[in-house]
């Protein structure tokens, strides 16, 4: 019978009034992935902080392979063998890859000599255990992000860790990136290590987990062995409700052609002659593998890239567009896909968030009005939905579903014509990606253009009037919007889509 690693009973944390966690209980077996889900906000980081030691709990007993713990912080977790990957890994991009491990295992004196040989090999040596194709010599910065991962992998197994931790490792991996991962967590799992495992995704949560918890408003709803219930089973737990995708209602009738492409190319970023309307009222899916020149076309329109070649026509007139201010001017806004580097200032208050984009408007001649901006920011909560304390609330309070809305928020101020979405669900959990949806519907229904860029292909079906599919640089499909994901995928592929 397989031992347990960790037991923990009747967690309790509360934050101010705030009751983070209600008598959270959890375990993890040696040789398990255990998978914890739950919406934003449900407590799963307040649960992983406790275990890692950022946190201590309120109430409640932590015990590691039977023995009864007492307070934890980050450096004493590590000592006992607890490690966590984010999905950001913690590295230092200017160094290498061997002084990155050396940095995480070595002990440090002021007068200590660095052993380079052994550093080097004990890098080495770490990496192959994983099976981790990484020269040790390589910086940080040149890799990859699942190598990056790899490494903190390989970390944490330097410092003999027999519990991993990983917190939305594939967010932003390909399939074959993915893949990669799922075989060393299955190496991990193989060798005795526990993994508590946590993401969005559901079908890793099937693929790679052997038990799932669930997490609701800071209560356990329950620990299953994965497979015992399906996905919408599972979504039941999380939510407390049945989610229809059916609910999404898309009135689409074609209005004027708002932006226009014709034979857009820029050799800086790979775009190739795109050709591409969208009319007001319409959503525009945009699929396509990662690094099929979405994100790159978004970037041009944005004036974050220079074209090379090919005209940008806004209301049918040509638009020369070579910054984001000249991009906001013609009435193009654009929420990117990483949120928390480009998205939303998180340590700045949600109406300043909000306000960010629209200073000329809200503050003509450069006076600030906290009257104008609080109005704006009330608005935006009120019409996005946004769960917040008020709008003086740091963003950082925010779970990311309603972070994402914080972004969108900032630029719907400045009233854009043509709304360019790039992943705009990534991350969220399955309640917040239902309301995003209809949000981007509503405001298609108030005769908004949207381009929306997913790789999730049943979001870009459920939300989209028609679905534009990029491969190389080129928009090499358009579809229908009863399309299916394979004909989407054979498209992205470069086969033939019958």
């Amino acid at each position: 019978m397989p031992s347990t690693l960790l037991q923990l009973s009747g967690i309790t944390k509360c934050f101010g009034e705030v009751r983070a966690l209600r008598g959270v209980s959890f375990d993890l077996q040696a040789g398990e992935v255990h998978a914890l889900l739950g919406e934003n906000g449900a407590g799963k980081s307040t649960l992983i902080k406790i275990i890692t030691g950022a946190h201590l709990p309120d109430g409640g007993s932590i015990t590691l392979n039977g023995n009864l713990l007492g307070p934890l912080n980050p450096a004493f977790a590590r000592t006992l063998g607890i490690a966590c990957i984010y999905q950001q890994p913690a590295l230092f991009k200017d160094l290498t890859v061997a002084e990155n491990i050396g940095l995480r295992l070595e002990a440090r004196g002021a007068f200590k000599k660095v052993d380079w040989v052994g550093q080097r090999k004990q890098a080495e040596t770490l990496l192959q255990l994983i099976g981790a194709d990484i020269h040790p010599d390589e910086e940080v910065k040149e890799l990859s992000m699942p190598e990056q991962q790899m490494v903190e992998i390989a970390c944490a197994l330097g410092a003999k860790a027999r519990i991993i931790i990983m917190d939305e490792p594939t967010a932003s991996l390909t399939r074959k990136e993915q893949e990669l991962l799922f075989k060393v967590v299955r190496k991990l799992r193989t060798d005795g290590m526990g993994i508590i495992y946590i993401s969005h995704r559901l079908e890793e949560i099937f693929a790679l987990s052997d038990r799932v918890t669930v997490l609701r408003d800071g209560e356990s709803v329950g620990t299953v062995r994965a497979g015992a219930v399906g996905e919408k089973g599972l979504i039941q737990r999380m939510v407390g409700r049945e989610l229809a995708a059916s609910s999404i209602q898309k009135n689409f009738t074609p209005g004027a052609i708002v932006l226009e492409l014709r034979n857009l190319t820029c050799k800086e970023n790979g775009t190739k002659n795109v050709s591409l309307e969208v009319r007001a009222g319409e959503v525009v899916g945009m699929a396509g593998m990662v690094g099929a020149g979405r994100t790159e076309l978004a970037q041009i329109l944005f004036g974050l890239a220079t074209p090379g070649g090919g005209t940008i026509l806004v209301n049918g007139k040509p638009t020369e567009i070579k910054s984001p201010s000249d991009a906001v001017k013609c009435g193009i806004a654009y929420v990117p896909e990483d949120r928390r580097r480009h998205g939303v200032m998180l340590e700045m208050a949600i109406q300043s968030n909000i306000s960010m984009a629209s200073h000329g408007r809200l503050f003509p001649g450069g006076w600030l009005h906290e009257g104008r901006e609080n109005e704006e920011a009330l608005r935006s909560i009120r019409e996005l939905g946004i769960k917040t304390s008020g709008p003086l609330a740091l963003a950082n309070t925010l779970s990311g579903g309603n972070q994402q809305k914080v972004a969108l928020g900032r630029w719907l101020a400045t009233k854009p014509r043509v709304l360019i979405l790039d992943e705009p669900t990534q991350g969220v959990d399955v309640g917040a990606k239902l309301e995003i949806h209809k949000i981007i519907r509503e405001l298609a229904a108030s005769g908004m253009a949207i381009l929306m860029i997913s790789s999730d292909l049943p979001e870009v079906i459920a939300v989209s009037d028609r679905i534009a599919v990029m491969r190389l640089g080129e928009l090499v499909a358009m579809l229908p919007a009863d399309a299916t994901q394979q004909e989407i995928m054979a498209a992205a592929l470069g086969q033939s889509v019958l």
